[in-house]
């Protein structure tokens, strides 16, 4: 099982949290989890307004094995609006690459944080994947 939690943050309405939303999903392989503005393909989806996240922005996708793995989606600009670090537990935040795709840790946790390049304003995406 792969938990998430969404908050999105906005320091503009000092560190004012905009809703905190879950999702989880059995890790059964091909199973999928997106978070992104579209609420119709994101089972979390941030606020409409807030265009430095994409349509699809991260993709949790189960493999094989029932192990988790999470990608940035490349959209349709060639520089994105946003940078996204992720932080596994007891380790230090490493940038995920535009595009780019990491290994959920087993039995783990973390978090994704989702920045605003022109605001003060984050998404975090907190992650646990049952052992």
């Amino acid at each position: 099982m792969l938990e998430l939690t969404m908050a999105s943050v906005s320091a503009a309405d000092a560190g004012a949290t905009a809703g905190m939303l879950m999702a989880d999903a059995p890790s059964d392989p091909g199973t999928v989890l997106r978070v992104g503005r579209d609420a119709a393909v994101c089972r979390l989806a941030t606020p409409d307004d807030w265009l430095f996240v994409s349509r699809i922005h991260l993709e949790f996708l189960c493999g094989p094995q029932g192990d988790w793995q999470v990608s940035w989606l490349h959209g349709s600009l060639a520089e994105p609006s946003s940078e996204v670090t992720l932080a596994l537990t007891g380790q230090p935040a490493q940038a995920l690459p535009y595009g780019g795709t990491v290994p959920l840790p087993h039995g783990g946790s973390g978090e994704l944080v989702v920045r605003d390049r022109t605001a003060p304003r984050s998404v975090n995406v907190a992650f646990y994947h049952e052992a």
